[in-house]
């Protein structure tokens, strides 16, 4: 009798194997399609936030387009016209707007350092062949 019990508990625990492995394969696939990406998202965010300087030109999540004037330790104070400035909370930019120029400066920048860091090629060494002129 005991040899029947033990059959059927090393049975069961295949089966519950079989049970919590697509609960795992779930979690796993909420990890690195959600959790991981917004975590990523969230760090490039807090990134451009801190990043902020007098000058650049940034979008609210209001909508509102405006050039940074001053910035303090959490509020930044955007003039959105040539006689108006408005404080908003760091939290409320969305984005900054790089323009055209800049970014073609930029991918030129990248550009130089990608020249610099290829390896030329090595000329490959030829073996030449005896020619009437070389005997």
């Amino acid at each position: 009798m005991s040899f029947i019990s033990l059959l059927q508990a090393a049975a069961g625990s295949g089966s519950m194997l079989m049970s919590v492995l697509p609960f795992g394969l779930i979690i796993l696939i909420f990890y690195f399609f959600i959790i991981r990406p917004q975590n990523k998202k969230q760090k490039e965010t807090e990134k451009m936030l801190n990043a902020l300087k007098k000058g650049d030109k940034v979008i609210t999540v209001g909508g509102i387009h405006g050039v940074v004037s001053s910035t303090k330790e959490k509020t930044v104070i955007v003039k959105v016209d040539d006689n108006t400035k408005i404080e908003f909370s760091r939290n409320a930019i969305a984005s900054v707007v790089v323009d055209k120029v800049e970014k073609e400066a930029k991918s030129a920048k990248d550009d130089k350092k990608a020249d610099k860091t290829e390896e030329t090629p090595v000329a490959e060494a030829t073996t030449e062949t005896p020619t009437e002129e070389n005997k």
